[in-house]
């Protein structure tokens, strides 16, 4: 199901992850050359993407809501 980026946040290895709009989060590595994601590396290339969607399994699997990890 596709879901909105509405914000990211850093989890505890420095890897991005994108917050969705169903409150499900999603990591977004750029990992040549399995995931090409230059635009994750910027911050400005992570505003570009808000609002974008990406596909979040966890809705079609009926998954709860993530907990943001301090």
């Amino acid at each position: 199901m596709k879901r909105k980026i509405t914000g990211y946040h850093l989890d505890r290895s420095g890897d991005w992850v994108a917050e969705l709009c169903c409150d499900h989060f999603q990591h977004v590595r750029h990992n040549p050359p399995w995931m090409n994601r230059v635009w994750v590396r910027t911050q400005s290339g992570r505003d570009s993407k808000l609002g974008a969607q990406l596909n979040c399994v966890k809705c079609d699997a009926n998954a709860p809501p993530d907990k943001q990890v301090p």
